[in-house]
C-alpha cells in the first residue's frame, strides 16, 4: 500500500492502491462523512489479489484530504460527485469499475448517467435512488430518529477519545441484525481521527452539499451489482430492490445481516467473489466500448 495525494485546482485528494496498476481498476467511494479508512484494507487487499486494481480515497473533509472550515465548505455537491473522474485523470484511466456505499452510491449513479464513458460497472451498496420516479419506498426505521435524538453532541472537537464515543454511538443504530461490532469500529475511527484534519468539518459539511442534479437510474448502461440487506435501517430493502428493477442490466445480490454501511467482514465471504465477478465479467467489454472516453465532463450547476 502507497498513499498518494493527487492535486488539481487548489485541491488535494488522498488515495490509496492496491495491486497491479496494469489489472482492471475498481474506485471504492465511501459514503458521507467517510474516509478512506472505512473500505477496510484487508477487503481491499482480498480485492487485489484476485485480479483487480484496487483504489480507495479520502473525500473533500475527509482523512488528508483538502479541509474546508466547519460549516463552510468550500465546494458543491457536483464537485463531491466529480472527484472520482478527477482522481481516474491524475491516474491516467479513461476509465474505471465504480463502487459505492450509500452517498458513495449515488456519486456511482451521477456517474452512470453523466459520465457514462467513464464508467466499466457499477456496484451499489446499501444506496438508495439518486433519482428518477420508483414510487412510494419505506421510510428510515424510527429507531433512527430516536436515536440520533438521544445523541449528545460532541463539546470539544479536540478531545479525541470523546470524537471516537460520538461517532460509535452515531453509528451504533445503523448495525444490521449481526450486532455493532464496537471493537472494530472503534479502531477504524481512531485511525480516521489521526489522518484528519477536524473530523468536525467531516461530520457537517457533506451534509451541507448534499443536493446535486439527479441522476435517474433508469438511464444508467453499465451492468450494476446491487448489494443490499434486509437489515438496512436508513434504506430498507426494497431501496436496493427499486434500484435492481430500474437500471436495464442489474443484479440484486442480498446480503443479510449487513446493516447501513461499508462490507463488514462477516459478509466478505459473498461481497468479495460477487465484486470480483461482476468486475472481471464485465471488463473487456466495457473497456473497449470506452477505450477513447478521457477527460472531466462539464461540471452541472447545482
Amino acid at each position: 500500500m502507497l498513499m498518494k495525494l493527487l492535486g488539481f485546482d487548489g485541491v488535494c485528494l488522498a488515495i490509496d492502491e492496491f495491486g497491479d496498476p496494469s489489472a482492471p481498476p475498481v474506485l471504492l467511494i465511501a459514503g458521507a462523512t467517510q474516509s478512506m479508512d472505512w473500505w477496510d484494507e484487508d477487503f481491499c487487499v482480498l480485492l487485489a489479489a484476485k485480479g483487480l486494481h484496487v483504489i480507495r480515497f479520502d473525500h473533500r473533509d475527509t482523512g488528508q484530504s483538502t479541509t474546508s472550515p466547519p460549516g463552510r465548505p468550500g465546494y458543491s455537491g457536483i464537485d463531491l460527485a466529480t472527484d472520482p473522474l478527477r482522481i481516474l485523470d491524475a491516474l491516467g484511466l479513461g476509465s474505471a469499475h465504480f463502487a459505492g456505499v450509500s452517498m458513495g452510491g449515488a456519486i456511482a449513479q451521477h456517474l452512470g448517467v453523466h459520465a457514462a464513458p467513464r464508467v466499466r460497472s457499477l456496484t451499489l451498496i446499501e444506496s438508495s435512488l439518486a433519482g428518477g420516479r420508483p414510487g412510494p419506498l419505506p421510510p428510515p426505521s424510527p429507531e433512527l430518529a430516536e436515536a440520533e435524538a438521544r445523541l449528545q453532541p460532541v463539546e470539544d472537537w479536540t478531545d479525541a477519545v470523546a470524537v471516537v464515543d460520538y461517532r460509535a454511538e452515531a453509528a451504533r443504530p445503523y448495525a444490521g441484525s449481526a450486532g455493532f461490532d464496537d471493537e472494530r469500529f472503534r479502531a477504524i475511527a481512531w485511525s480516521e481521527q489521526a489522518r484528519s484534519a477536524c473530523v468536525e468539518s467531516s461530520l457537517t459539511n457533506h451534509f451541507l452539499v448534499a443536493d446535486s442534479p439527479e441522476a435517474d437510474p433508469a438511464a444508467i448502461s453499465a451492468p450494476s451489482l446491487i448489494v443490499h440487506s434486509e437489515s438496512d435501517p436508513l434504506f430498507p430493502l426494497p431501496h436496493g430492490a427499486a434500484l435492481a428493477q430500474m437500471i436495464p442490466n442489474a443484479t440484486l445480490l442480498r446480503v443479510d445481516s449487513m446493516g447501513h454501511g461499508t462490507p463488514p467482514p462477516h459478509t466478505w465471504s459473498v461481497i468479495v467473489p460477487a465484486l470480483i465477478v461482476h468486475c472481471l465479467a464485465n471488463d473487456e467489454a466495457a473497456h473497449c466500448r470506452n477505450l477513447h472516453g478521457a477527460g472531466t465532463p462539464e461540471q452541472e450547476p447545482l
